[in-house]
């Protein structure tokens, strides 16, 4: 199953959008609603709404994100009662943290779990950078040449990692047939990106999560490796970003 980002929960819940001004609103970094239909939570952190166009973009996505989920809330509730069916309440969180914050670049990381019926929940991670010498919110991956290049500098490790932590899991009592998709090592396009520092002045870490049914079955979890930045991936960087990494230990 391919991952799903926080920025779509929205669209797949519903399209409803709250049209209130930004400017009207009092900047919430952590919302949370509790009612007979649902739950919903969303929060980001501090230095993130210390930044007010970034600020900006998080009050904006979870206005829409409620929105999309009050509406389908309601919406369950009377197809439930139509129905003759019980109904159970939805459930939406959406946390944001940072990763780590650099002179050039705030690292974020975002997961977010929903429920709207079924035997379980669904939980997934994003990420983005606050590029502060330009003023702009970008996804990690643009920081490389291409993402090509930094997958070329990275799968052997990354793979290598991935299979060993599966065979922890998995230990004696695993059952993925020789051909199941699970045992594939899935593409970067499939995991969540993360840039992470030891040191908080340069890029020296890379974290790659594969959420759950990207790199194994539900009751797996998600598997989450970090990677030491090396030569190769300092290499993968454009030059702009360059003096931003370090090799890591």
């Amino acid at each position: 199953m391919m991952r799903r980002s926080i920025a779509a929960v929205g669209t797949v819940l519903l399209s409803a959008v709250f049209a209130v001004p930004l400017s009207a609103q009092r900047l919430q970094p952590k919302v949370e609603v509790t009612t007979p239909d649902y739950q919903f939570r969303y929060s980001y952190p501090p230095k993130a709404a210390a930044i007010p166009a970034l600020a900006a973009y998080f009050e904006g996505e979870r206005t829409r994100a409620r929105a999309s989920f009050v509406k389908g809330a309601a919406d369950g509730r009377r197809e439930a009662t139509q129905d003759g069916r019980s109904f159970i309440a939805y459930e939406m969180s959406v946390v944001w943290d940072v990763v780590t914050d650099t002179p050039r670049l705030l690292s974020l990381s975002g997961w977010f779990y929903g429920f709207t019926g079924g035997a379980h929940g669904n939980a997934g991670t994003d990420s983005l950078l606050w590029d502060k010498q330009r003023g702009e919110r970008i996804k990690p991956v643009a920081v490389f040449t291409t993402p090509e290049a930094l997958w070329a500098a990275i799968k052997t490790p990354y793979c290598r990692a991935l299979n060993a932590e599966r065979a922890t899991r998995r230990g004696s009592q695993a059952r993925i047939a020789p051909n199941d998709p699970f045992n594939d090592c899935p593409p970067l396009k499939d995991l969540t990106l993360l840039l992470g520092s030891s040191n908080r002045k340069t890029i020296d870490r890379i974290g790659l999560i594969a959420d759950q049914y990207v790199a194994g079955p539900y009751v797996e979890g998600p598997y989450e490796i970090t990677l030491p930045v090396t030569p190769a991936v300092i290499a993968a960087v454009k030059p702009g970003y360059r003096a931003g990494f370090a090799v890591g230990r």
